[in-house]
């Protein structure tokens, strides 16, 4: 039986993720009580799995319309940000062109993200089967493996990178006390038409009410988000 290798932690320079968010004057969240993550974890295998039969029959089109939109391959795999600042790799369906990361630095004067974050409306490197996945969130379903394999949730905030997570101040970094998830408040409320402070006062509000009553709330607003398409690309 292999074991995994384990995560490495983009607070580690800084003594570690509890020695980072300790410089807050405001402290940690209180931890969520035991019974309240087992429910969690529970729902989170449920919904994976429901979410994954329910891609299924259309993952063969969605193959097929990304090989035939451009070259490369189906799935893209990036290193994002989760729990307590441990790093893990994220999957989704490719949505932009093979050496997106690569013009990434070549873009940065079109940023329109405020903050540590990168966001261009008209992202010229989105192929044009990408941007279909983007808007209506079909190229997050892999992502739906994460959740299997405990490194996200349904619900929680959304994961980012680790250069951008590495210029969060501590007060900031209170939203790794949570798994990141599928969806989350700041998807449901705007998504990239919020600037990048309000994202992140979305997602300490998430971790200071978060409950499975709260995560419902949210998972309810999701398909009305989805569908308006509202702050997605």
């Amino acid at each position: 039986m292999s074991l995994r290798t384990p995560a490495a932690d983009v607070f580690a320079a800084a003594g570690g993720y509890d020695a980072f968010i300790a410089r807050d004057p405001d402290g940690p969240v209180p931890a969520a009580d035991l019974v309240g993550a087992v429910f969690k974890r529970l729902v989170d295998l449920l919904g994976a799995v429901v979410g994954l039969l329910l891609v299924l029959p259309v993952f063969p089109l969605l193959v097929l319309l990304i090989r035939l939109d451009s070259p490369g391959p189906v799935f893209f795999r990036q290193r994002r940000v989760g729990l307590r600042g441990r790093v893990f790799d994220c999957h989704k369906f490719r949505s932009m062109v093979v050496d997106a990361e690569v013009r990434k630095e070549e873009l940065a004067h079109l940023n329109e993200a405020s903050g540590a974050a990168f966001k261009i409306e008209r992202d010229p490197r989105i192929t044009g089967v990408g941007r279909f996945l983007r808007r209506s969130s079909l190229d997050e379903f892999p992502q739906l493996y994460n959740v299997l394999r405990g490194e996200m949730s349904v619900v929680g905030p959304r994961p980012q990178i680790p250069s951008e997570v590495a210029a969060y101040t501590p007060a900031q970094a209170r939203r790794l006390q949570v798994k990141p998830g599928l969806t989350c408040l700041w998807q449901v409320s705007g998504r990239s038409h919020l600037d990048f402070e309000d994202w992140m006062k979305l997602d300490l509000e998430y971790v200071r009410r978060r409950s499975p009553a709260f995560d419902l709330r949210i998972l309810s607003r999701t398909i009305p988000a989805v569908i308006e398409r509202k702050g997605a690309y």
